[in-house]
């Protein structure tokens, strides 16, 4: 019945911010964009391989709840042919992250960051 994953939503709370991060700095190219007036929010739909990023931002919408972590969807993880470089790249450009692990289950390398509004996302080989 469900074949594949159509797209992810991500609310950020700043548009100049969270644009650039997932823009400019990680590179995700721009499908459409838009300023919905009725909702005053703006919609950016984002590539990510065949996958799309929703990119809502609204900024009247609470903040996340990370610690403790709250039920429902936990992270977003992206695969990544060199977790290293990766985390090289993103250091380089001023996004911290966290130490570089094996994952117990699969043995590859991974690792998180997070967003501009703290959303955890991880980096998988």
């Amino acid at each position: 019945m469900f074949t594949k994953i159509h797209h992810v939503a991500i609310i950020g709370s700043d548009y100049e911010r969270s644009r650039h991060f997932y823009v400019d700095v990680l590179g995700f190219p721009v499908i459409r964009e838009h300023y919905r007036e009725e909702r005053g929010d703006y919609k950016i739909d984002l590539a990510c391989g065949e996958v799309e990023l929703e990119l809502f931002i609204m900024p009247q919408s609470p903040k996340r709840v990370n610690y403790p972590e709250a039920q429902g969807l936990r992270h977003l993880a992206f695969r990544v042919e060199s977790v290293d470089e990766t985390v090289r790249m993103l250091n380089e450009k001023g996004i911290e992250t966290e130490p570089v692990r094996l994952d117990t289950y699969t043995g590859k390398k991974m690792t998180f960051f997070h967003d501009p509004d703290g959303l955890p996302l991880e980096i998988h080989e």
